[in-house]
């Protein structure tokens, strides 16, 4: 016998259901959480949220998420500005941040050509970077899309349109991960791995 929840209570778990990654039970659990918090925290969720959406925007030069345009790391005067690394996703460049090893620029796509799902180069944020370099003094360019079919594909698009501009163009390396077993690794790893190889 299916269980009838109050009218708000059904309208939050929709709502929550609705987020990525967030499934009927999940978002019962979530909203019956909310329920239970006390005033202020929910308020204070709630605000979080709207101003979040309301105060978040893209950056005008990397197409980064930011509160502040242009966003912190392009108006970072320490950072080496002949350099750009191509990612895929804002969640990107707070993946690479978090090496410590990178302190060039970014540029993010919000997405990569898809054709199986109707996203085309025009649909993702490529005329942006190439509008970028035209107008700055970059060497490299750091193509940094995951290791997907549609990854790749976006890669080696953006390689060819960059390339006749002299600038140098190189693709993160992909293969084994850090204290994984090779057993484990599937074919098209291995084959990365090896291609990938250095002289040690």
């Amino acid at each position: 016998m299916m269980q009838v929840y109050t009218e708000p209570i059904t309208r939050l778990i929709e709502e929550f259901s609705k987020l990525p990654g967030v499934g009927r039970k999940t978002a019962q659990r979530l909203a019956f959480h909310v329920v239970n918090m006390n005033n202020n925290d929910v308020e204070a969720l709630a605000k979080a949220i709207v101003d979040a959406k309301r105060e978040i925007r893209y950056c005008s030069i990397c197409c980064n998420i930011t509160d502040t345009d242009p966003c912190s790391m392009c108006s970072n005067k320490n950072r080496d500005k002949s350099v750009i690394c191509v990612v895929e996703d804002p969640r990107d460049v707070a993946a690479m941040e978090r090496t410590k090893d990178y302190n060039g620029l970014y540029h993010v796509l919000h997405g990569v050509i898809s054709p199986m799902d109707g996203v085309g180069p025009d649909m993702i944020k490529i005329k942006e970077l190439l509008v970028r370099l035209s107008n700055q003094d970059v060497k490299e360019i750091i193509m940094a899309t995951n290791p997907t079919v549609e990854g790749e594909a976006t890669a080696m698009y953006i390689a060819r349109l960059v390339k006749p501009m002299g600038i140098k163009v190189t693709r993160i390396a992909h293969g084994l991960p850090v204290g994984g077993d090779l057993e484990y690794a599937d074919e098209v790893t291995i084959s990365k791995a090896l291609e990938g190889r250095r002289e040690i």
